[in-house]
């Protein structure tokens, strides 16, 4: 029997705070999710952390990887949460809702077919494009072009993963979006077929 289905496979440990998730996706053991969503097919690998962010389809995220991490305040006297996590500290103090408010709004978004490699961190309001790839350790403070491979500290672009017409025809041809039903009965074309003869298949 598959191990994946409708409901997402959660492993031991995970902690997981008002998210969404679609059908098929896994979270690595100790992982931390909050106010987040995956897409159908996405998966983290352990130990992952993944906040205030949208995944596409098929996502592919590894272990120790950090998306969207939070930020503390920096235009105050203090940086520590005792300014907004003030019941933590005192009775009769409210926690800050607007701090929390504008942290949840810095959205970072990740496409269909991406790969976040290990270690990697990704900042509050990037966008990873369809089908790039993020190289291990890699600390990416802007956007990603769609079929990109970047790595570094900070991270830029090393080469394209695929040439820019190839690229395009993929995200036109937009096969994540395909059935389950649909991906099985082509699985073997995936595997066999170059992007080139793919494309030229079902185009």
């Amino acid at each position: 029997m598959a191990k994946l289905g409708e409901t997402p496979f959660l492993h031991p440990d995970c902690k997981i705070a008002e998210c969404s998730f679609g059908r098929y996706v896994e979270i690595g053991a100790g992982s931390i999710l909050a106010f987040s969503e995956l897409g159908d097919y996405s998966y983290c690998d352990t130990q992952a952390d993944i906040a205030n962010t949208t995944v596409g389809k098929f996502a592919n995220i590894a272990s120790h990887t950090r998306i969207g991490p939070t930020d503390h305040p920096m235009q105050q006297a203090s940086l520590h949460h005792f300014l907004y996590r003030s019941n933590d500290y005192w009775d009769d103090a409210e926690p800050d809702a607007a701090f929390f408010a504008h942290r949840r709004a810095r959205r970072t978004y990740v496409g269909h077919d991406t790969w976040i490699g290990h270690g990697a961190i990704v900042r509050p309001e990037v966008t990873i494009g369809h089908g790039a790839v993020v190289g291990a350790g890699a600390v990416v403070t802007r956007d990603v072009a769609p079929y990109t491979i970047v790595t570094g500290v900070p991270a830029t672009p090393m080469r394209p993963r695929f040439p820019a017409q190839v690229a395009e025809r993929l995200m036109a041809l937009a096969w994540w979006d395909w059935d389950h039903a649909t991906l099985r009965a082509r699985l073997d074309d995936f595997r066999t077929l170059s992007v080139e003869a793919f494309l030229e298949t079902y185009e």
